[in-house]
């Protein structure tokens, strides 16, 4: 079963905080099937500027588990504090339908960019 969902990220440079730089996102996820789907957990991979990599697991988002009818979008904030000025974030969230179908939606990469980072 391929269940469509269409995801978008909106990053934003937030700043530095002591050694880090914070980033905040705004993540849209939209219903592009015909089925109730409803959302119970995230994995983040981001990855920073020196190479290092930090992976994210965990129960819903934001501390919830958002369900979604047929063509419905369901939008929610967050961050990241990295090491780096630059880095990014790619992963997937996991759904189950009504009927207790179980998959995955990726989430495409997105940068997290300061504005004051040297241009490579």
């Amino acid at each position: 079963m391929n269940i469509p969902v269409q995801v978008i990220a909106q990053p934003k440079f937030l700043g530095q905080h002591e050694d880090k730089f914070a980033f905040a996102y705004t993540i849209s996820i939209t219903n592009q099937s015909r089925h109730n789907i409803t959302l119970r957990n995230r994995h983040w991979i981001i990855t920073h500027a020196d190479g290092s990599i930090e992976e994210v697991i965990g129960e819903g988002v934001i501390g919830e588990t958002p369900e979604l009818a047929p063509g419905k979008s369901y939008s929610y904030t967050s961050g990241a504090l990295i090491p780096t000025p630059v880095g990014s974030m790619r992963g997937s969230y996991g759904f189950v339908t009504e009927d207790g179908h179980s998959f995955r939606a990726e989430i495409p990469e997105f940068t997290l960019y300061s504005p004051d980072a040297p241009l490579h």
